[in-house]
């Protein structure tokens, strides 16, 4: 049957509802614990782009039929030699070398962006489970990428979250905290701390480890911050924050976020965590972490679940997240892969 890779047309509905069909049917067999991707996010890459990213959506089609699809993050202010890459084959269609071609076009359009490195990310192994088969993680493999960083999602059962325990974490955390209060809001960062978040955000490459994957840190901004929350609210991505003041400086010196997709209302993820390393040994983590898990369940009644991620090394984001009750739902690996630049003799 032919094989045919073209660029996903935006006002091609039907071809984009059958992409989004893919995305569910892939989630449902490689991470079947998720939530069905939210449509209007998933979208949102073709209306409301990132700042700083340039997306670019291949479709491929087997006799006519959409089986496959590849989205490529170029990044355009930062980190402009490598791209971010999601490629989805539906589970019925798989091991007829649609990946492989979609690969190969993923390959190209980098190479034509002067593009260097190609890095994604696939569900791997806990511990205890190195004999299950995980299709993308051999798929990524046979392409060339190399393993550049182990994570490990960890879920929140809210359910059987004890609430006593989160009172007195939070309130053991508030005492540790001397000369620090807590600040909370939703969406909006309040102007007063977009030039802190934005310097906590321009760290997390810095502060998060990294592997051997080949980014740099990001140069962040308030118009950059407000750019992203546009983007966000494009999305309608509900957003709980907490922040914490140093009293002597006024300044935010940490900060969390945890969201929720627009078609959800019992699932949430635990996004950015970060404490300005100058203001560590404060317990200030956990007082961002447990003070907003209590900010969004007070406001999120039908909240069930929180998936995050950590990297598998960085034990002290792992030792609060499960003290606040995270446990292992996932193994995950970041891939990368250096494409080969052609030269030409002068």
């Amino acid at each position: 049957m032919t094989l045919t890779v073209t660029p996903l047309d935006p006002a091609d509905r039907q071809t984009l509802d059958a992409v989004y069909r893919i995305a569910c049917a892939a989630r449902a067999v490689d991470e079947p614990d998720l939530p069905d991707p939210c449509r209007r996010r998933f979208e949102a890459p073709l209306w409301h782009p990132m700042p700083g990213i340039d997306t670019r959506w291949l479709v491929a089609r087997l006799a006519g039929t959409p089986a496959g699809w590849l989205r490529l993050y170029l990044h355009t202010i930062d980190n402009t030699e490598n791209a971010s890459v999601e490629l989805t084959v539906d589970p019925a269609y798989r091991r007829q070398g649609i990946g492989r071609t979609l690969h190969e076009h993923g390959v190209r359009l980098l190479r034509e962006h002067g593009g260097e490195r190609l890095v994604g990310a696939t569900v791997a192994a806990l511990p205890g489970e190195e004999g299950r088969i995980f299709p993308g993680a051999a798929f990524a493999a046979a392409m060339g990428a190399r393993p550049a960083l182990a994570d490990v999602r960890r879920r929140l059962d809210v359910a059987g979250l004890d609430r006593d325990r989160l009172a007195a974490l939070l309130a053991g955390a508030r005492a540790a905290a001397t000369g620090y209060r807590p600040v909370r809001w939703r969406d909006h960062t309040p102007e007063e701390y977009v030039a802190d978040v934005a310097y906590l955000e321009g760290r997390l490459l810095l502060d998060a480890p990294m592997g051997e994957l080949g980014w740099e840190p990001e140069q962040m901004d308030a118009a950059r911050v407000r750019d992203a929350e546009r983007a966000l609210d494009a999305r309608g991505v509900r957003r709980y924050n907490t922040g914490v003041v140093h009293e002597a400086t006024g300044r935010l010196v940490g900060w969390t976020q945890l969201g929720l997709d627009a078609s959800s209302t019992d699932h949430a993820w635990q996004e950015i965590t970060l404490v300005d390393p100058a203001h560590r040994g404060h317990r200030l983590g956990l007082l961002c972490k447990a003070g907003n898990l209590a900010y969004a369940l007070a406001h999120e009644p039908a909240l069930r679940a929180v998936d995050t991620w950590n990297a598998a090394v960085n034990r002290h984001m792992i030792a609060i997240n499960e003290r606040l009750g995270f446990r292992p739902a996932a193994g995950s690996i970041d891939w990368q892969s250096t494409i080969r630049v052609v030269t030409r003799p002068y």
